[in-house]
Formats: structure tokens, C-alpha cells, sequence
């Protein structure tokens, strides 16, 4: 699988308006933290839900589809691959 596009999340760290732009490009998001995940409409996920505890926008962000994976979680990252 190709990836579309890669952004160094330090080096270029996303705005409120590029996540706003993100969720806007997606139906459902699987927001993962530790070992729990939960998935919501696109249209209920708010820019909080895709900050970590510092404020910042979590990483890793990988879009495939009409689905967005906020964090890392190895069982999700599976589902969004297969």
C-alpha cells in the first residue's frame, strides 16, 4: 500500500484548521488511547478528542478511506488495513 502523504508532526504540526479540514474529509473516527479505542461519527468528534493531554494533535493520524485513526492502537491499525 502507497502512502498518500506523510507529515512529520513536529516538523509541521497540524492546525486547528487542518484538523477541522481532516475531520470534514472523513465519516468515522477510532480515537485510541492505551488500550481502549472508541469510534464516532465523523460529524460528533470534536478537536479535543484529537489532542492528547498536552493540547497538541496526537500522533500518529492515518486516514484510509472515510476513516480516521487518531493514536496508535495495533488491533485498530489490523481492522484499518485488512
Amino acid at each position: 500500500m502507497a502512502i498518500g502523504e506523510e507529515r512529520p508532526a513536529r516538523q509541521r504540526p497540524l492546525s486547528d484548521a487542518d484538523a477541522k479540514k481532516l475531520l470534514r474529509s472523513v465519516s468515522e473516527v477510532i480515537v485510541a488511547r492505551g488500550k481502549t479505542s472508541r469510534r464516532l461519527p465523523a460529524k460528533d468528534a470534536t478537536l479535543d478528542d484529537l489532542r492528547g493531554n498536552r493540547g497538541s494533535f496526537r500522533a500518529p493520524m492515518i486516514r484510509r478511506g472515510r476513516t480516521l485513526l487518531v493514536g496508535f492502537s495495533e488491533a485498530e491499525l489490523e481492522r484499518l488495513l485488512s
